[in-house]
């Protein structure tokens, strides 16, 4: 299912010549620097293909023949590769032992064999091609180290490549290496058989292309199909034969995502551990601002997200998304890093309405009452966060990232994970973490979950205050704020309020703590100078009071969140009220 529709995503990228995408047989590889030479098989120059400055220089990416699987072995590319392939040569600075060092520079000169070797059987025979050759025979440190640029290609081993001087573009995208490749690729001796994504003959592929650009994995790559142990292996078959998957397919597929993940990609998000891609079955609206729903918004356009979410939230009245290509099929893929392997974190599959119609439900149950200077909405990553020790991405629990990813994109019930994390950090952080972006994610778990439980009978919470909550642990979270708030203004500048000592009791066993902040109430009330402030308090406390009978002696976890989110819509009335009088 994954294969197939990556395989259809790229024969859809391929049929678009507007589109940067590998040719069957191909290859979209960043190469630095590029060796130069004329006619007669001499070196003119080294070029450098990165542009930037400093340590964001980039190199230009090149299309160049499909790379070799890469193992412990020696296994060239055909014209580009290492500069100990090209070359022969190899930095040995700081190796002492001579045995060592003649074991490297003999592995290098192998290295260079078999990348000479590599031209000399693929190519057909003309003068380009015995120019290309003459060249690397007589190709030495001596003349390389004539340029200026050698000293860094010698110590940092990057991808090379040849051109000819007279031509602007490599020798290997010539007329003649291009009809070489195709005729490789089309014709084929191996063994035929059922190829278990398209269900034609093929021939199957004993190694896939190793899958770059997952945070995490290995940097030469990692694999979704791998058979490298014996017990992985069955009726005698090796590797991918236990998988067959034509070379076709896997062609198709490898490219797609790897063109997906690649750097700058805009079909590519981190939710968690997971590297997440995206993509339809055609070009809508929809693909283009996926990425924004889920992401932090840009430091040099920050409202770009804000004017792309709204347009989801407002599309029931537009009609955006929902009569544009409404039935196109859209596609989700969560990778993760396992070692040498990917592991598949999450796969959705679905239609452009019903992605978008759960997206935008997802912003309407986080809606709440903020600050002006509050950010609108929040990426995927910042909702995270909350759940997060110390706020630290690497904290945040792998399984709730992919869990939360399914309930906004399924419309289903968010983790109760999530809950437990952000509950637990308000209870750690004190009272100013009670934050907008905490209380719209709590607000949000109870309201969806009440939504998928119709049958417990419980009101659902608002954006605002709503003193008929019939929720106790809500009308004690509106209690525990209006204290803090008596004492702040008896006390100006108190070190440690009240909230600040005894929130994490009073969220959990209101029954030990409220008794006792009721009594110390009446000190603080009395500290105030205004007798009007006095009478508002009084009579707010009496009308919260007047909702419960006896305190509870504990809340359940449903109960605590309720608690955070009384606590903070009646802390933003207050400050809505301050603003109001001034």
């Amino acid at each position: 299912m994954i294969f197939h529709e990556l395989q259809t995503y790229y024969d859809r990228m391929n049929s678009d010549p507007a589109n940067a995408i590998a040719p069957q047989g191909w290859a979209l590889v960043a190469i630095p620097f590029v060796l130069v030479i004329d006619e007669q098989g001499k070196l003119v120059q080294i070029e450098d293909t990165r542009e930037g400055d400093g340590n964001k220089k980039r190199a230009k990416t090149f299309l160049v023949p499909q790379g070799v699987k890469k193992t412990s072995g020696v296994a060239a590319n055909l014209l580009w590769d290492n500069a100990e392939y090209v070359t022969g040569c190899t930095c040995i600075q700081g190796i002492k032992d001579q045995d060592r060092i003649l074991k490297v520079q003999k592995r290098v000169l192998e290295k260079h064999e078999a990348f000479k070797k590599r031209i000399e059987e693929t190519l057909f025979d003309s003068p380009r091609k015995r120019t290309c050759l003459a060249f690397l025979e007589t190709i030495t440190e001596i003349h390389l180290s004539q340029f200026d640029i050698w000293q860094e290609i010698f110590e940092t081993d990057p991808v090379l490549s040849i051109r000819f001087v007279s031509d602007l573009h490599l020798y290997c995208q010539d007329q003649e290496v291009r009809k070489t490749l195709d005729s490789l690729w089309n014709t084929s001796d191996e063994k035929q058989g059922i190829c278990l994504v398209t269900g034609e003959q093929d021939t199957p592929s004993i190694l896939h292309t190793a899958i770059k650009g997952v945070l995490g994995a290995q940097s030469v790559g990692a694999n979704i199909v791998s058979f490298n142990l014996d017990p992985f292996l069955s009726y005698g078959k090796k590797q991918g034969e236990n998988a067959p998957v034509g070379k076709t397919a896997m062609f198709a597929y490898t490219t797609a995502l790897n063109s997906l993940l690649a750097r700058g990609s805009q079909q590519k998000i981190q939710i968690g551990d997971a590297s997440t891609v995206f993509w339809a079955e055609k070009k809508t609206q929809f693909e283009t601002d996926f990425l924004m729903f889920f992401t932090e918004p840009a430091k040099d356009d920050p409202k770009a997200n804000t004017q792309c979410i709204r347009s989801l939230l407002e599309s029931p009245k537009t009609g955006e998304y929902y009569y544009e290509d409404q039935d196109t099929g859209f596609y989700v893929l969560g990778l993760s890093p396992n070692a040498a392997r990917l592991s598949i974190r999450f796969w959705f599959s679905g239609t452009v309405r019903l992605f978008s119609e759960n997206i935008r439900q997802h912003f309407e149950d986080l809606k709440i009452a903020k600050p002006e200077y509050e950010q609108p909405y929040y990426s995927l990553w910042r909702l995270l966060l909350q759940t997060a020790v110390q706020g630290k991405t690497d904290n945040i629990l792998p399984s709730c990232s992919g869990d939360l990813m399914q309930a906004v994109l399924m419309g289903r019930p968010y983790p109760q994970s999530l809950l437990q994390g952000v509950l637990r950090r308000i209870r750690s952080d004190g009272e100013q973490r009670v934050t907008p972006i905490r209380a719209s994610l709590v607000k949000a778990c109870l309201n969806r979950y009440l939504r998928n439980h119709p049958r417990e009978g419980k009101k659902e919470l608002e954006m605002a205050l709503d003193t008929n909550q019939p929720s106790i642990g809500y009308q004690l979270g509106r209690l525990m704020a209006t204290l803090g708030k008596i004492q702040e203004e008896a006390n100006p500048g108190i070190n440690a309020s009240i909230t600040d000592r005894f929130y994490g009791a009073a969220c959990s066993t209101p029954v030990s703590v409220f008794p006792t902040l009721l009594r110390l109430d009446r000190h603080h009330l009395a500290k105030l100078e205004s007798t009007g402030r006095k009478v508002y308090f009084e009579r707010l406390i009496g009308e919260i009071v007047s909702h419960f009978t006896e305190f509870p002696a504990h809340l359940d976890l449903h109960e605590q969140g309720r608690f955070a989110v009384g606590f903070y819509h009646q802390r933003q009335d207050f400050f809505a009220k301050k603003i109001s009088e001034e």
